[in-house]
């Protein structure tokens, strides 16, 4: 069994009851609100409906806004040329193309420059200043960096050129020498735009300015842009940001944006249309706004893949088009460009695991890793990780060498709570060549005749900072459940904490002593599990993504988890979505062996009830039961495809594969399916999806020679 530390909030159970009797939540979110912080029946009141709050006007709190408006207005009455650099984040790309789309709303002559992540680095440098002053731009404007760029900003002001400069990082030292600076780090932390993201700020300037120019906003379309940059950028969904995103995820379903529609089909998000909803719409769209995770999961890692390996302009072009076929060229780029990096990171987690297991590390000993391989892309090295820490729960320093200098290297860090990467950096800053951050991640850079001595610094820093028993990865429950309280009201009453993210997270519920009823591994390299669990009183289904090599779990365990819904042929079901398994007390994990590992546990729902358990949300999923032909072919959407019945482990196993030669493979009664040219890179996907759903009953339609005329399918001869 993994090993995992957990750090189970106290309950406050009358505090829970006094806001619970105030709101109408269930006593369990209001012990969840009490864990954030919300403490009061008034507090909570105000953070379920945040629109209630006062505002404060944004030129009150920004002391600079009002003369970046000033100088903006001017210019834009002048018809001087405005230059925006932005950063190849998500962050900065959004802020970019809202920009943008503002300021030619607004009658502006507007061009973008974002530096490359390969050959520039981060931020506005000299090289973009003397561009821009050559091409006859007179007033530049920054997002979501400058606030450390002292030279390239001089160099600026040297040529006359106006600088405004908008940012949300730490504040250095020397501050840059612009005409205008607005940054909430430069504000009262209270305020509640002291949480704003790059996109933030340049969405308070966009709004701001047309105000002050006397017109009107495109602010649908900036909202949903600042929406996509908070939740991409891990932004706090606190404060204004939490109350502008919950506008903004209500709007995302329905927008009219060329762009943020083509990236939502091709992640598979479906989109109302003409501002009604789609017949094929999820729950999440039919039903309400879109969810922080279908932009974290989905429509982010399409845009920050772009700024990884590929050109920032691809992205820019993408959210400021109004030609829909564009924007559907680019997000179908976005979309290749994105699986090229997962493959990227799924080959660099690989090589990584193998590193970990094959040196002599005890990061018990260590308490910090130091991972440098040549050959790895600089571009990804910080999803990997990221995904390190998860593993392995400690620090993680990763780097790798330049292309054009094997001499140096170039890396990025991440953390655990306990353990701050900035100060770390600060500690071995003489060995460094470049370094910046916070106290969760970092970026560095230094001579690869240093490693050794960088690596033993880390080593000391660690020692001051941590215990050989938080190199673990942590887990934070927020209250006990029952399984016979997880019901749909819960589940509805959920939403109203949305926004869920950083500052804000989703309720993470445990429960103790559960009987495992049923478990089996599912997906690539059989790294997933799916389980059945019972506490006497209920039975409910659980997926456990990437705890494959706990296969097999004791007969009883903890469950930390989220509560999530399960969409399958119509069906709609509650299961749990795992954060971490341990061992119930006084039960040991049993040995695997050979032959139970490769064997799935079954279990039968009929002799639960003869015991007088109730089960919860029942499976009312049709088996897949291959009938003649096992072959077929058939037209969906207008494309041909091919299917055929094949077998996994004893089961039925549908394959239908596409004309790039893509093959997604599914089991009944799993969520997951797997798509890819072949099983060993395949990726999962969530066959929940009305796409998904739609090709699948058309491929059981051709095989079983099934009416498929009203649903609008047509089955191939």
């Amino acid at each position: 069994m993994r090993a995992t530390r957990w750090a189970i909030a106290p309950e406050d159970a009358d505090r829970a009851a006094e806001i619970a009797a105030a709101t109408g939540l269930s006593p369990l979110l209001a012990q969840v609100l009490i864990n954030r912080g919300i403490d009061t029946p008034e507090l909570a009141e105000l953070f379920l409906d945040p629109d209630l709050a006062e505002l404060p006007s944004p030129i009150e709190e920004f002391p600079d806004l009002a003369p970046a408006l000033d100088l903006l207005a001017e210019a834009i009455d002048r018809g001087d040329r405005l230059g925006i650099c932005g950063d190849y984040d998500a962050d900065g790309m959004t802020s970019t193309a809202l920009l943008i789309r503002a300021f030619r709303h607004l009658g502006a002559d507007v061009t973008a420059s974002i530096p490359s992540r390969m050959t520039d680095g981060y931020g506005i440098n000299q090289r973009i200043v003397e561009e821009f002053h050559q091409n006859g731009i007179s007033l530049i404007l920054t997002v979501d960096n400058g606030i450390a760029a002292y030279e390239p900003i001089s160099r600026a002001r040297e040529l006359g050129l106006t600088v405004i400069l908008t940012d949300h990082h730490d504040v250095p030292p020397k501050i840059p020498p612009a005409n205008a600076i607005l940054n909430p780090k430069l504000i009262d932390p209270a305020s509640p735009y002291a949480g704003l993201a790059g996109v933030g700020v340049a969405y308070v300037l966009a709004v701001a300015l047309a105000q002050r120019m006397g017109r009107s906003a495109p602010w649908k379309s900036l909202l949903q842009l600042f929406t996509l940059g908070t939740i991409a950028d891990l932004a706090p969904l606190t404060g204004v940001n939490r109350r502008w995103v919950k506008r903004g995820l209500s709007l995302l379903p329905f927008s009219t944006v060329p762009g943020i529609r083509a990236l939502q089909q091709v992640a598979g998000i479906s989109v109302a249309s003409d501002g009604q909803p789609d017949g094929n719409a999820t729950a999440s769209t039919s039903k309400g706004p879109l969810k922080p995770e279908a932009i974290g999961f989905r429509l982010g890692p399409r845009i920050n893949a772009v700024g990884r390996i590929h050109q920032p302009d691809v992205v820019i072009d993408l959210l400021t088009t109004d030609d829909s076929g564009e924007a559907l060229e680019r997000a179908m780029q976005c979309e290749e460009i994105n699986h090229k990096r997962q493959q990227i990171c799924n080959q660099i987690e690989q090589e990584a695991h193998a590193w970990v297991q094959t040196s002599d590390l005890d990061l018990k000993v260590a308490r910090v890793m130091l991972v440098v391989q040549p050959d790895w892309h600089h571009g990804t090295i910080g999803i990997v990780a990221s995904r390190l820490v998860e593993r392995y729960g400690a620090p993680v320093f990763i780097g790798t060498y330049e292309e054009d200098n094997p001499e140096q290297v170039r890396g990025s860090a991440r953390s655990i709570p306990e353990f701050n990467v900035f100060e770390a950096l600060e500690f071995c800053k003489d060995l460094l060549t470049k370094h910046g951050g916070h106290r969760a991640a970092g970026g560095f850079s230094l001579p690869a005749a240093n490693l050794p001595a960088f690596e033993a610094r880390l080593r000391e820093f660690a020692q001051t900072c941590l215990q050989p028993e938080h190199i673990c990865p942590l887990v934070q429950p927020d209250v006990r459940a029952s399984l016979s309280e997880l019901d749909g009201e819960l589940y509805e009453q959920i939403d109203m904490l949305h926004p869920c993210g950083i500052g804000n997270p989703d309720p993470v519920f445990w429960s103790p002593g559960l009987q495992v009823l049923g478990q089996r591994q599912l997906g690539q390299d059989r790294k997933h599990l799916r389980i059945t669990v019972s506490d006497g009183t209920a039975q409910i289904e659980a997926i456990a993504w990437r705890w494959g090599d706990a296969f097999p779990l004791p007969p009883v365990v903890d469950l930390a988890y989220q509560l999530k819904e399960n969409h399958w042929n119509g069906a709609v079901n509650l299961e749990l979505d795992v954060v971490a398994i341990r061992p119930a007390a006084g039960v040991s994990a049993p040995v695997r062996s050979p032959v139970a590992a490769d064997r799935p546990a079954t279990y039968d729902p009929a002799s639960l009830v003869d015991k007088g358990l109730k089960p919860l949300a029942p499976n009312s999923r049709q088996p897949l039961a291959p009938s003649a032909p096992k072959r077929a072919s058939f037209t969906f959407r207008d494309r041909p495809y091919n299917c055929a019945w094949g077998d996994r482990d004893g089961q039925p196993e549908l394959r239908i594969r596409n004309p790039e030669g893509k093959v997604l493979a599914l089991v009944d009664g799993e969520s997951t399916g797997l798509l890819g040219p072949n099983r060993e890179t395949a990726e999962p996907v969530d066959l929940n999806h009305p796409f998904f759903r739609s090709l699948i009953a058309a491929a059981k339609g051709a095989l079983t020679g099934a009416d498929l005329a009203n649903s609008g399918l047509t089955g191939a001869e």
